[in-house]
């Protein structure tokens, strides 16, 4: 237990390190043998922050903060850099994919906006050492036109089994191409949560050049709203990363100022997730420095953010989901609801039995669904 809390200190001096906040780290590092960091950087892989954490290394040891007798082995080093290299590889193709698809659709008159992803990953230190999975957008409406172009002039197929998007791959890449925001068939709240992002989507987002092609980034309201949403469907439903706080706390620093905080909050508590908005915002501040000023002052609570804490580092129901199977999908999602019904109590407003229901028949409804 001793040596788990010593390389979860470790990963958040580095990440700090990264992101231009460190604090002295040689007590932390000092003697740390090979078993440690090799336990250090699986959960950095894990927690989706491998890259950041390589920044913080490569800037610790520039700065000579790293002891003599607490150097990562060689043989790691050399892995550590091959991963990250491989990041930053996956991120130019996807970056290349967003302007040719951005340009296949302004052809057609119609627009792009990006979410979470490679548009989050431009407030990051290091952008390309944001892992980005797939490529998420919104196409103001006109999403089923842009799917029908694609099948008709590119010969791409479009998989349609999914709630809230259809899904497609070009140039290797995965995009979801959104018809809603949240997935509106598994909680009544998100209806509501629904229309209020659709007002958000309207307004005016910031406009970047990507390889020739201008897209949207959406406005500070609504990926505050979006980001929270999503976030703490996540957890609820599975679990989160520390690429999850990471990501709340570098938009907040970076959009702060222009985001309605109050109307957040109240909308988190009108939703019951102004627990864990509030735990996020404690656990970025405490953790990785996140400047207080950005985000109004919260209530803490320290046992729940160190439950919320422990479950993003080590989620309690951590096993992996069949690939196959109708009836064992089911299984798996009641068994892991059942184990995470205490995280749906921070997140949502809805009751357990309601909600159990309700999501039966969402999975019902696209099947596909109970194999993510």
């Amino acid at each position: 237990m001793a040596e788990n809390s010593a390389v979860r200190e470790a990963l958040f001096l580095l990440l700090r390190r990264a992101l231009g906040r460190p604090r002295p780290a040689d007590e932390a590092f000092a003697g740390l043998p090979a078993a440690a960091w090799q336990a250090l950087y699986r959960l950095a892989a894990a927690q989706g922050v491998l890259g950041i954490a390589w920044d913080g290394l490569r800037l610790l040891e520039e700065a000579g903060g790293l002891p003599a007798d607490g150097a990562p082995p060689r043989e790691l080093r050399i892995g550590w850099s091959f991963n990250t290299a491989q990041d930053e590889r996956r991120y130019a193709r996807q970056r290349r994919t967003i302007g040719r698809l951005a340009a296949f659709y302004a052809q057609h008159g119609i627009r792009t906006m990006l979410l979470k992803g490679y548009g989050l990953s431009l407030c990051y230190p290091v952008p390309e050492h944001r892992p980005c999975g797939d490529i998420d957008i919104w196409l103001y409406g006109r999403q089923q036109e842009a799917d029908a172009l694609l099948r008709r002039e590119k010969g791409i197929a479009i998989d349609e089994e999914k709630h809230l998007h259809t899904v497609f791959r070009i140039d290797g890449v995965m995009v979801e191409n959104h018809y809603d925001f949240l997935n509106v068939h598994a909680h009544p709240s998100n209806r509501q949560l629904e229309r209020m992002l659709r007002l958000y989507a309207a307004q005016h987002g910031e406009e970047i050049d990507v390889e020739g092609a201008t897209v949207v980034l959406p406005s500070a309201d609504f990926n505050a709203l979006f980001l929270l949403r999503h976030a703490a469907a996540h957890f609820a439903a599975a679990e989160i990363g520390v690429r999850h706080l990471l990501d709340w706390m570098l938009f907040a620093e970076r959009y702060g100022d222009r985001t309605d905080w109050e109307q957040l909050e109240r909308t988190a508590c009108e939703m019951n997730m102004h627990r864990f908005l509030h735990c996020m915002n404690a656990l970025a501040t405490d953790l990785l420095g996140m400047e207080a000023a950005c985000v109004p002052p919260v209530p803490r609570d320290p046992a729940l953010e160190r439950r919320v804490l422990g479950d993003i580092l080590a989620p309690r129901f951590g096993e992996i989901p069949p690939k196959i199977g109708l009836l064992r999908g089911l299984i798996f999602r009641t068994r892991r609801w059942w184990a995470n019904r205490w995280k749906h109590r921070i997140v949502y407003r809805e009751g357990l039995l309601r909600t159990f229901f309700v999501q039966l028949r969402s999975h019902l409804l696209k099947p596909a669904s109970l194999r993510h």
